[in-house]
């Protein structure tokens, strides 16, 4: 019986041991994708228990906890954190096969040194001694112990990078960028939400917002100041893409109905939508930008749990969205105007996999390699079976070579083994086909491959 999470964990093969600890295992990491706060970076936050820095803010264990029985007092709510972290002890065993299961022992093997298997019995040992060592694990000091070199935030065009800022004055040498999330400037099923949204961004801003083309100057004017701090990527949350013909008079009048407090159709809506997206995108091309497409998810499904903890409880799923038609429409749509910059699409519906690196293939233009990247497993789907599927599905319908790799998409400054999870998964794939005689045995080649799947290829991708 091989032991549980030694040195060669989901490494099946000599070759794949080989690939990791050889090219895999040391290489640094870029990070273009998270949502860790930087107001916790640039401050250095220590953190005063394991509960704050591993349980607060993250939903997988929150719907783990919920699936096992644990009452939302011991989950988001007022219990202590001893308290909560030995309702999370009692539920790991419970998580075997689930990622959560793996995640949470490699949390704790790094960097904390804990080897034991983690269940009620010795929760109270394993909070003490992390929470001793934490003076020491700040947040700088976690990035630079992971070899962390680039970390991208996500922030709202709103934000006013002020932390950013000091963090970049503050000789940090790990670079944290600011990516422009917008997703709000489109969220217009809610019109009063949407008129305090433009109403706060014309007061950030310094530009009015009584009209549509106010709106979206005065949304250019935080674009160009994210790029002024460093920013070089957007992001947006989208349930599925949208490509509804759309005109500029069109947009104004979306624009003063929804100002006027009046309901707006579905019609008008993806037209307001596609639109304002569409100048965007133009936007991020004309900055040389990469653009992330984050797509799939239908989020607060539980309005009781939302109303009690607000947006991300934990309560949202994998969506089930067409997507093939729109995608192709807006894409091509860019394309015509020679105005579709570097592209990551992420899908959240594994169904749809094939849907994605097809399409992505079909906007690959020979200037930059792998222009379209069709993105990492997302969310859901950021775990090995998950990985898999999307690596051999890129594979299969692309360049596995050119791929850009892993992200934690997280809000824990623990989440970065998440990277060493992936690399092994990448190793252990190629490391079968070497020994099932279905890739040669070129191990220069392949490491190669590995470490610019690990770190080159983002490097060069997103040009930081």
């Amino acid at each position: 019986m091989k032991a549980f999470m030694d040195a060669d964990f989901l490494l099946k093969t000599e070759t794949a041991k080989r690939l990791f600890h050889d090219y895999a295992k040391e290489m640094p990491i870029i990070d273009y994708h998270n949502h860790l706060p930087p107001d916790e970076i640039a401050n250095n936050r220590q953190f005063e228990s394991l509960t704050a820095i591993w349980l607060k803010g993250d939903h997988y264990k929150w719907r783990a906890m919920r699936a096992n029985g644990v009452a939302e007092q011991f989950v988001t709510g007022d219990a202590d954190d001893l308290t909560k972290f030995k309702h999370w002890a009692a539920t790991v065993p419970y998580t075997m096969r689930n990622p959560l299961y793996h995640w949470t022992h490699m949390e704790l093997q790094t960097p904390f040194g804990v080897k034991q298997l983690l269940d009620a019995s010795n929760a109270d040992w394993v909070y003490n001694h992390c929470n001793e060592q934490l003076p020491h694990w700040r947040t700088q000091t976690l990035l630079k112990h992971f070899k962390v070199t680039t970390l991208c935030t996500t922030d709202d065009p709103c934000d006013n990078l002020e932390h950013h800022t000091a963090i970049r004055q503050s000789g940090f040498d790990i670079h944290v960028l600011p990516t422009f999330r917008p997703d709000k400037a489109i969220a217009v099923e809610d019109a009063q939400a949407f008129n305090a949204y433009a109403d706060k961004l014309g007061m950030v801003a310094n530009m009015p917002t009584g009209n549509y083309h106010q709106f979206m100057e005065a949304l250019r004017s935080r674009h160009d100041y994210f790029h002024e701090a460093g920013g070089r990527l957007s992001d947006h949350g989208i349930s599925t893409f949208y490509n509804t013909a759309f005109t500029a008079t069109e947009l104004e009048t979306i624009y003063t109905k929804l100002r006027a407090g009046k309901e707006i159709s579905t019609a008008e809506a993806l037209q307001f939508k596609t639109g304002t997206l569409h100048l965007i995108c133009e936007w991020n091309h004309e900055r040389g930008w990469v653009q992330q497409f984050h797509v799939g998810a239908i989020r607060n499904n539980n309005s009781r749990l939302v109303q009690q903890i607000g947006a991300d409880a934990g309560v949202d799923s994998i969506g089930d969205w067409q997507v093939a038609i729109a995608m192709s429409g807006f894409l091509d749509g860019l394309d015509k105007k020679n105005k579709l910059t570097k592209t990551v699409v992420y899908n959240l519906n594994p169904s749809y996999n094939e849907v994605f690196a097809t399409m992505a293939g079909n906007f690959q233009d020979g200037t930059v390699p792998g222009k379209i990247q069709f993105g990492s497993g997302w969310w859901f789907l950021d775990q090995k079976d998950g990985m898999e599927k999307q690596m051999n599905t890129l594979s299969n319908m692309g360049l596995l070579s050119r791929f850009v790799g892993m992200l934690t998409d997280s809000r824990s400054f623990l989440s970065w083994s998440r990277h060493e999870y992936f690399r092994r998964i990448l190793c252990n794939l190629l490391g079968d086909d070497v020994e099932n005689g279905e890739l040669p045995g070129d191990i220069n080649w392949l490491g190669k491959m590995v470490q610019d799947i690990c770190y080159n290829n983002a490097r060069s991708y997103f040009g930081f």
